[in-house]
């Protein structure tokens, strides 16, 4: 079977995707983690430009309130899983306790060791109960990240992207390489391994997650039609991407 590779088959295998995956009830998850303007906004309208609203949701959660800083962890993000049919896109996720509030100190690094314990229990118990989930970490160079946030900074268009954060993402980039790297190997496990994606060009990126996405979560007929991602832009993780340059240090 001929495989599909310009942007419209992929969207339209898209299409297909979800058409299949609603009429058989499936239940979906993609989670979207990266740097500080590694791409996430984009990825996301790459992938639902073209799919059902009432079958897509995107989920991006506020800082918790004062009530929910008192519940389970985990338990904030459950009311928003997939019914029947759904694809959720978690725009950051749980993963935030181990990035974000490792380094700017927003949670103790006893609650985040707890949720390092915790998380791959918890998603291979979503998992066992047929969610289907792919995990994506996008990753951006230093020197990209310093020109996508200054580029964000003076575009009006782009205010609604812009973070208190923002600001100390550059200063603080060793200290979210070594969250990251403790992140990934600590939370990649066979049920919910993690995916890679060398993000510093957009396009590529995009094309590179549409295919793998089609051929993890589409039917067999479906996937069978795409050709597998660049290897040299999106991988699984292993270890060794840490020292061999493949993620940026």
């Amino acid at each position: 079977m001929a495989k599909k590779d310009g942007g419209d088959a992929l969207q339209l295998a898209l299409v297909q995707m979800q058409l299949a995956n609603v009429a058989a009830g499936e239940r979906t998850i993609i989670i979207l983690e990266g740097r500080d303007a590694a791409g996430k906004d984009g990825t996301i309208k790459a992938l639902t430009e073209h799919l059902s609203v009432r079958s897509t949701r995107v989920i991006a959660l506020p800082k918790p309130n004062d009530r929910e800083k008192t519940l389970w962890f985990l338990g904030r993000y459950v009311s928003h899983l997939p019914a029947a049919g759904e694809l959720v896109i978690f725009n950051r996720s749980w993963y935030n306790r181990a990035g974000v509030e490792v380094v700017n100190g927003f949670s103790t690094p006893e609650e985040q060791a707890q949720f390092l314990k915790d998380v791959p229990k918890f998603e291979a118990m979503l998992v066992e109960s047929g969610i289907k989930l792919v995990k994506l970490w996008l990753d951006i160079d230093k020197a990209e990240q310093k020109e996508r946030l200054d580029e964000r900074a003076s575009d009006p268009l782009k205010a609604l992207k812009r973070s208190a954060l923002d600001a100390v993402a550059q200063d603080k980039w060793d200290d979210y390489t070594a969250a990251r790297n403790t992140m990934l190997a600590k939370t990649h496990s066979k049920a919910a391994p993690w995916v890679c994606v060398r993000a510093n060009h957009k396009k590529q990126a995009h094309k590179a997650i549409l295919r793998h996405v089609l051929r993890h979560l589409a039917p067999e007929e479906v996937a069978a039609t795409v050709k597998a991602p660049d290897s040299d832009v999106l991988f699984v993780y292993e270890k060794a991407a840490i020292k061999d340059g493949r993620l940026a240090e």
